[in-house]
């Protein structure tokens, strides 16, 4: 029986070798007569829609293809194995087979198109594989809509007017640096019945109802900064100060916000949210106090040691921020003199990159866990012009770093990842772990080439100097004790001066 169902007629044979022996085209011939016709039109900002028609003849081909290869492996009864005739085959895998070419069809002239007409994507062609349908015959018509990069040209980028204020350090900033360390080394204490004041913290239950989402969600005993842009849960709340002012524990307030069509977090994007907040707790934060065990706490001796550290600590952030200021108006500069549009989807779609981003470049300042995350909670509650204002930096900064031909090598990486594991007392190699496994390695990766480029702009750059606004004051006279001290300190304890920069002309 096994044996009949392996015989063949004579007809059938024939059928068979005539399919096997039809003469086919050169790879050669092929891809010169069977071109696809590709038409790239504009289709608003950011975005072209792609229009591609493939050719009869390449469709044919291309089915003759995977009918050859289907017939090596099918097994059909009463054939032998690579014998069946090609309308048996087509009787039999005829849908399956027709789906395959489809797909192939699309993924690879979409792909050649892509490629051939250099279109600089953003993401993946937005293609309706199901709703396209193979023709009985003539070529397979279809188009798609790519977002692609902002094409755009840039300014000038030698000879930047830039001004460098000079500033220095006065006894009101040192007086508000020492109650900034006791408020950070403060305590959350009780409002014994009391009510809810500006930048207290509030213990609480809340509900959030979610537009399009059935179920509540319920948050218990959760942690609320009584600020003017708060969050309660992950939902950002503007003027939650307003809301919560005056309410005492026991009260329960509610409030209905519009969640930003950019938020980084997509379930709540663009969505009306109901929020309910049941008070439980009032704390204010108190500030430790100016003693013994605070001085001890930071490791200085008395409070004159104190107030030296802390100018010096505030002269070098200062130079910094004289720095930070220059690479700002190096941005502005930029951003003034290259116009192009961004359309509200890119935006969108970017946001929670450019937050991860934004998080990077502030770890890279060396800020303290508490500042980044105070630092994050601004940023998450941005507006949609903010991320229109980053993600057009993200692009002239790509173009600059092109143009420029920067890159950050690996290790220049590990030494910027060396220097910020220092300062958290990590390993450096643990950090590296960690942000290869969060996703933040990439991200960090382009805020070192970005600063690579900032530098070698400022380098280049037409800088101006002038002084602060604001006179300064002469640092308050410390002890002789303190000056003796100051005086044995070894010479390379002294601050260096900052290196004057070449100014065009």
């Amino acid at each position: 029986m096994a044996e009949e169902e392996q015989s063949t007629t004579p007809e059938e044979e024939q059928a068979t070798a005539t399919e096997e022996e039809q003469p086919t085209a050169t790879e050669e011939e092929q891809s010169t007569a069977l071109k696809n016709t590709v038409t790239i039109e504009e289709a608003g900002p950011c975005k072209k829609k792609v229009s591609i028609e493939i050719p009869e003849e390449k469709i044919k081909n291309v089915t003759d293809e995977q009918y050859n290869t289907l017939r090596k492996e099918a097994l059909v009864p009463g054939f032998r194995k690579g014998r069946a005739p090609r309308r048996l085959l087509e009787k039999r895998f005829g849908k399956d087979t027709t789906e395959q070419i489809k797909l192939k069809l699309l993924a690879d002239a979409s792909e050649s198109a892509i490629k051939d007409n250099e279109v600089q994507i953003i993401g993946e062609p937005d293609i309706d594989f199901e709703n396209i349908e193979m023709p009985a015959e003539g070529p397979l018509k279809f188009d798609f809509e790519v977002e692609v990069r902002p094409d755009f040209d840039l300014p000038q980028l030698e000879g930047i007017p830039v001004t460098r204020t000079k500033l220095e350090v006065t006894d009101e900033q040192v007086d508000r640096e020492i109650e900034r360390l006791q408020r950070w080394s403060g305590i959350w204490t009780p409002r014994k019945d009391g009510v809810v004041e500006p930048d207290d913290q509030i213990i609480a239950d809340a509900l959030i109802k979610a537009e399009g989402i059935e179920e509540e969600q319920k948050l218990d005993n959760i942690e609320i900064y009584v600020r003017q842009n708060g969050f309660v849960g992950q939902i950002p709340v503007e003027k939650l100060d307003e809301l919560l002012a005056g309410a005492k524990a026991g009260q329960t307030k509610q409030i209905s916000v519009d969640v930003p069509k950019t938020y980084f977090r997509e379930e709540y994007r663009g969505k009306k949210v109901d929020i309910q907040i049941a008070i439980k707790d009032i704390k204010w934060l108190k500030p430790a106090e100016l003693d013994e065990n605070f001085l001890t706490r930071l490791g200085i001796e008395d409070e004159n040691e104190l107030r030296e550290k802390t100018e010096d600590s505030l002269q070098s952030r200062l130079e910094t921020q004289a720095r930070t200021q220059m690479s700002e108006q190096i941005y502005e500069y930029l951003l003034d003199n290259t116009d192009f549009d961004l359309p509200l989807d890119v935006v969108a779609a970017q946001a929670k990159t450019l937050l991860q981003r934004q998080y990077t470049n502030l770890m890279m300042r060396g800020l303290a866990r508490e500042q980044l995350e105070e630092q994050m909670e601004q940023l998450q509650a941005g507006s949609e012009e903010q991320a229109r204002k980053q993600l057009k930096t993200f692009f002239i900064m790509d173009k600059v770093a092109d143009k420029l031909e920067i890159d950050a090598s690996e290790e220049e990486i590990n030494g910027h990842i060396a220097q910020i594991a220092i300062q958290r007392g990590q390993r450096p190699e643990r950090m590296r772990e960690d942000m290869e496994r969060d996703g933040s390695l990439a991200q960090f990766k382009l805020e070192v080439r970005q600063n690579k480029c900032i530098a070698e702009l400022l380098e280049t750059a037409k800088i101006t100097e002038k002084k602060s606004e604001k006179k300064a004051k002469k640092a308050r006279k410390t002890t002789k004790k303190s000056a003796t001290k100051t005086a044995e300190k070894p010479a390379g304890a002294e601050k260096k001066q900052p290196q004057k920069r070449k100014k065009n002309s």
